[in-house]
């Protein structure tokens, strides 16, 4: 009597639909199907490591601290009278408001000019390579260069900038020295110096669009602003989206070009809170500047989250 063995493969498949079963995908014979991680555990090891004691021993002993008067040599417990004095300094109403304002001008010109920037670059222009990297070279330059730089640019009458305007006859303000122009001023120099990252990001994005979507407008009879308005804007938001992400934690946490700029003035009025986290320090209020940081990192987690969750719901697939 001979046995009959069960079909396999591809007749097996067909046997299945045949017999209204859901069909099996044939797997080739000896080749098992990958169910644990890509590559053993031990190749993520190093990278927790490094991850744990430059993050997470440093985050959870920032926590402990702020709940203390510390000093070099030793630490008091205060409990949380380090959070209720910093919220009780008189200019953390000024900082926030400033770093807020100073986070929402960065980020938004960045998505505006860098998106020009790359739409341009990515067109049909003799120059492109030349011009990519003259827009990136700001970021490969020193933030404290920059602001001390663009200090000596910007002082009033022996400035560069207001000697320029002084050959239209327009009399420049003192761009660093008034309260109504030196938040901005700095937010500019700061866009000048991040909008490379910006571009790249765009390039990227751009570049990775399917050219048939371009075609399609153009059989439709679309121009340049159709092709634009109707295939790169709503298809390059995932770079959107890291840019304003990106730019955005950058404006929260930004100190070192302020700094190097104004120093938080005239006065108060450029202050934003890394600045006045930065006094607290210099003052040797240790604990009290330890406590300001974990608010920082509250508030900016607080912020991006959100964020994040709401410019993910608009992700748009190519």
């Amino acid at each position: 009597m001979t046995r009959h063995r069960p079909d396999t493969g591809e007749a097996g498949s067909r046997a299945a639909t045949v017999a209204g079963l859901p069909a099996r995908r044939a797997h080739p014979r000896g080749v098992r199907r990958r169910t644990g991680p890509a590559y053993p555990y031990a190749l993520y090891l190093p990278a927790a490591v490094v991850y744990t004691v430059i993050f997470l021993i440093p985050t959870v002993m920032a926590f402990y601290f702020a709940l203390t008067r510390w000093t070099l040599f030793d630490s008091e417990f205060v409990g949380l009278d380090n959070f209720r004095d910093f919220l009780a300094e008189q200019n953390l109403s000024i900082g926030f408001r400033n770093t807020v304002v100073y986070a929402v001008v960065t980020s938004g010109l960045k998505v505006v000019i860098g998106l020009g920037l790359g739409v341009l670059l990515t067109s049909k222009l003799r120059l492109r390579a030349f011009l990519r990297s003259v827009v990136f070279f700001p970021v490969l330059v020193s933030t404290v260069a920059v602001g001390i730089t663009f200090s000596v640019l910007l002082k009033p009458d022996t400035g560069l900038v207001d000697k320029v305007l002084a050959l239209v006859g327009i009399s420049g303000p003192d761009w660093l020295g008034d309260a109504s122009t030196a938040l901005l001023s700095v937010a500019l120099v700061d866009v000048w110096k991040g909008v490379g990252l910006a571009t790249v990001i765009y390039i990227a994005g751009i570049l990775s669009i399917p050219q048939d979507y371009y075609q399609a407008v153009a059989v439709d009879g679309g121009g340049a602003w159709h092709r634009f308005r109707h295939v790169t804007l709503p298809l390059s938001w995932p770079a959107t989206y890291s840019v304003i992400i990106l730019s955005f934690i950058g404006g929260l946490r930004s100190f070192d070009l302020i700094w190097t700029m104004t120093r938080g003035g005239p006065g108060f009025t450029s202050d934003v809170i890394a600045s006045i986290i930065y006094k607290q320090y210099q003052a040797g209020f240790f604990g009290l500047s330890t406590a300001g940081n974990v608010l920082l990192f509250v508030v900016v987690t607080a912020i991006v989250i959100p964020l994040n969750w709401f410019l993910g719901r608009r992700q748009v697939a190519p």
